[in-house]
């Protein structure tokens, strides 16, 4: 059941860094120059206040130095680039297992 719901969100999320990567060509190319849409422009247009909320809660509940370095970073990345990372790693762990005792 997980390597169906792993296999199910990858698709997804490899669907999403398409059009992630569509979005930000048709910019680019309307522009004349490169545009990227980071992780944290994504996530201020889908939402406006989660961000402040999601940085307030991880600083009071984990740790204020996890914020800093390692999400500031997150969100500075391309949101295609992380989608496709994402996908990719959940496709690989739902791979389905090959029979050993298979004679293929």
């Amino acid at each position: 059941m997980f390597r169906f719901i792993s296999r199910f969100l990858g698709l997804w999320l490899l669907a999403g860094a398409v059009v992630a990567a569509v979005i930000d060509g048709s910019k680019s190319i309307a522009a004349s120059r490169l545009v990227m849409t980071t992780v944290g422009e994504a996530w201020y247009q889908v939402h406006r206040n989660s961000l402040g909320l999601a940085q307030a809660a991880l600083e009071r509940h984990v740790s204020p130095v996890l914020w800093d370095p390692v999400v500031v970073s997150i969100l500075f990345l391309p949101l295609a680039v992380v989608l496709l990372v994402i996908a990719t790693l959940l496709l690989v762990f739902g791979k389905p297992r090959r029979d050993i005792l298979s004679t293929n």
